[in-house]
């Protein structure tokens, strides 16, 4: 998969460290974040309420709409850091979202005129339409005991496809991302018919991690590899659901959640370094050596990167430099990394703590 370069990825670290470094805004985002707790809850309805509270002791799914949860990760926002982005990403199938012909209201001589045709030739919609509703209830956990409700999201789905490349049979990848503070949770999701005949629910628990409590260790959030990015015109302020992609500040991502790439590819890596500490004169001070394995050996060692802002974007060709000697001398050349498994293996160390950490990720190259 190559990935599209955009001028928007080159910006954004340095967009989130301005805004990490801008008092102005963290005060206006207190505000504002002081005027929505003001404001009235979302309500879940009382249909799905009582689904959620017969199903949380057992954590049994209702499959009157089936879908999968299949990844849970977490960003901090900016520039208050009080919550983070929460990303749930799941997997359904395009028929159990009800998609039926876009309709337009159109004249009673038209539609017999189309009626009369469709009865010569089989017909396609050129545009399908899905209503449908998103719950998400947050119950607090504490010692492995299922609390009060934290909090209720209600998601207003509605999306449209070409319906002469709908396919209802097949599993399509959505998001749905909701801002959450840190704790453990039990989240309760329900995917929901419009008229809430049909209700499907899964269980998951998750932790959202606070960041004042990595004083004495690092931590990354999930290493994300990218496929993905385009900047959006404003920020997107409501929870959201969105078909392969996330909203994270202002822009848009995707992800390659296969993890698999073809030779001569780049990893786009993105994550956030958290309990890193800026030193005295307010700068951070970050060095991540970057390595590819195949099994236990190196393939690929690149030079060290220094970062001065612990949220990473790095690009990493998969690309191999290899010197070959002759009795001429020596040359270097470059070579795709050969497919297979491989790992890579990031150590990551902070020069004003002194703490480090190491990461892995699981990678295939496919011919």
């Amino acid at each position: 998969m190559k990935f599209k370069k955009h001028a928007s990825l080159v910006l954004l670290s340095g967009l989130i460290f301005s805004l990490i470094l801008s008092p102005n805004l963290i005060a206006r985002g207190a505000d504002q974040g002081a005027q929505a707790d003001k404001s009235k809850p979302i309500i879940i309805p009382d249909a799905v309420k009582k689904i959620f509270e017969e199903g949380i002791p057992s954590r049994e799914a209702r499959m009157d709409i089936p879908f999968t949860i299949i990844q849970h990760l977490c960003l901090p926002d900016f520039p208050v850091r009080t919550n983070l982005h929460n990303v749930l990403y799941f997997k359904v199938k395009n028929s159990d979202l009800g998609f039926t012909p876009l309709t337009g209201g159109a004249e009673p001589e038209k539609k017999k005129k189309e009626e009369e045709t469709e009865s010569i030739f089989q017909s396609t919609a050129s545009r399908l339409q899905a209503r449908a509703h998103v719950f998400l209830q947050f119950n607090q956990i504490e010692n492995n005991v299922v609390g009060e409700v934290a909090r209720e999201v209600y998601i207003p789905v509605m999306m449209q496809v070409d319906g002469s490349s709908y396919e209802p049979d097949k599993e399509e990848l959505y998001t749905a991302r909701n801002l959450m503070p840190p704790g453990n949770y039990l989240l309760s999701m329900a995917i929901a018919s419009a008229d809430l005949k049909k209700i499907g629910t899964q269980y998951l628990e998750c932790s959202i991690p606070d960041e004042a409590n990595f004083t004495d260790r690092l931590e990354t959030t999930p290493i994300l590899l990218v496929s993905e990015m385009k900047q959006m015109p404003s920020r997107e302020t409501k929870a959201s659901v969105h078909k392969g992609t996330f909203t994270f500040i202002i822009y848009e991502m995707g992800l390659n959640m296969e993890k698999v790439f073809s030779p001569g590819d780049t990893l786009e890596l993105f994550f956030y370094i958290l309990g890193a500490q800026p030193g005295e004169d307010g700068q951070y001070a970050i060095e991540i050596n970057f390595e590819v394995l195949k099994g236990e050996e190196v393939a690929i060692r690149y030079a060290p990167g220094n970062y001065t802002n612990p949220l990473v974007q790095q690009s990493l060709p998969l690309v191999q430099r290899v010197v070959i000697k002759s009795e001429s001398g020596e040359k270097e050349e470059t070579r795709e990394l050969e497919a297979g498994k491989h790992i890579l293996s990031m150590k990551i160390a902070d020069k004003v703590t002194g703490n480090a950490v190491e990461k892995k990720v699981e990678f295939e190259i496919v011919k």
